[in-house]
């Protein structure tokens, strides 16, 4: 399964959030099947997505987008970092 990693900073959780939740049709549609949020645990504003994908040229062609750009640069994101996944294994403990 093909994943994405992005850690970031925010200037405002809140404000960050309403504009995620506004982009899940276009996630979807680019490709996304499903996600997790995580957040530092001391600073809301630092935040973890983790995310499948139908495909890593599916999600590149998404997050490097002009429109994602905007996107992103509105809702006050701070140096992303993208890793693009592939699964080797998972297994449950």
């Amino acid at each position: 399964m093909p994943y994405v990693l992005i850690i970031h900073e925010v200037d405002a959780y809140p404000a960050w959030k309403k504009i995620f939740d506004q982009a899940a049709p276009i996630r979807k549609q680019a490709g996304e099947i499903r996600y997790q949020l995580l957040r530092h645990e001391t600073d809301a504003n630092r935040l973890v997505h983790f995310s499948e994908w139908t495909s890593l040229d599916n999600a590149r062609n998404f997050f490097e987008s002009p429109e994602l750009i905007e996107i992103r640069r509105k809702a006050g994101v701070n140096t992303p970092a993208f890793h693009y996944l592939q699964e080797i294994e998972q297994g449950r403990l």
